[in-house]
């Protein structure tokens, strides 16, 4: 073999043992409101760090020779400069710093035939306040995963129908942006686990019908929502691929599809980024 390595090939190779480089792994970076931010931290031959950017822990893996933090974005981040705090295996405490760039999102206009789903009633919105403690508390799961499988597969065969970030108007009334990515498919086709992790819960929720919660690690959270059926339990695990349940209708829905949410740091983000082809 030659020994001498061309100039654009040692600058490739350098450019993934580097730290503050793109991460040659899944989620790609992509420092949006949104996004996915990856930080370069100390290197491998010390214990791995913990990371928090403000006071939500945040998932560090191995990339070759350095640790790196994988940082979800809130779609309400400012743009700017950010900082994450690192604690050391020895207590020693550092930051390091990265900058979000701006990102505006498409508005779209859905009308729905059930009122309800649009101004509840009372009796609605206490059931909603009750579903969304389970919820927040579903996707603020943490468990100390040493390595997660970070690399998706699309949960299920459809048209990418509605992207994350959409900023939405319900019959003409704003609502939160859309936490997701929604993939139109038949009643009935199967969704299958993005990655490999464990239930979380289950259950029916008044806008989410049937939803599922997977936990990938260090706070790597899949989100399944308007169901049919589901076919899996809490705490059971489940393989990248393995069905998970059926597309369905249920909760507040214009048409069978499936709303799928990644959630990082308790932050969704765009789900895009962790798939291989996309």
């Amino acid at each position: 073999m030659n020994k001498t390595i061309r100039p654009a090939l040692f600058c490739l190779l350098l450019a993934f043992q580097l730290p503050g480089f793109a991460s040659p792994l899944l989620p790609r970076a992509d420092a949006v409101p949104g996004g996915v931010a990856v930080v370069s931290l100390n290197k491998t031959d010390e214990p791995a760090p913990r990371a928090y950017f403000g006071k939500r822990r945040v998932m560090v893996r191995k990339n070759r020779h350095h640790w790196e933090a994988v940082v979800g974005l809130p779609l309400n981040s400012k743009p700017g400069i950010q900082r994450l705090r690192i604690k050391s295996a020895d207590g020693a405490q550092y930051y390091r710093e990265f900058s979000i760039t701006a990102k505006k999102y498409d508005t779209q206009y859905l009308t729905l035939k059930n009122k309800r789903m649009v101004n509840p009633s009372a009796s609605d919105l206490k059931r909603i306040a009750r579903e969304r403690k389970i919820i927040l508390g579903a996707l603020a799961t943490w468990n100390d995963k040493p390595e997660v499988q970070s690399t998706f597969i699309l949960p299920v065969d459809g048209r990418l129908s509605s992207p994350f970030g959409l900023r939405r108007f319900f019959n003409n009334q704003p609502r939160k942006p859309h936490s997701g990515l929604d993939i139109a498919a038949a009643e009935g086709a199967p969704i299958k686990a993005p990655a490999e992790g464990t239930v979380i819960t289950t259950g029916n929720y008044f806008f989410n019908g049937n939803t599922v919660f997977i936990d990938h690690g260090q706070g790597l959270i899949t989100m399944f929502c308007h169901m049919s059926r589901i076919d899996v339990k809490p705490g059971m695990h489940v393989n990248q691929g393995e069905v998970i349940g059926r597309v369905g209708m249920t909760g507040r829905v214009t048409g069978p599809h499936l709303h799928w949410s990644v959630s990082l740091n308790n932050t969704r983000v765009e789900p895009k980024l962790f798939l291989l082809n996309e």
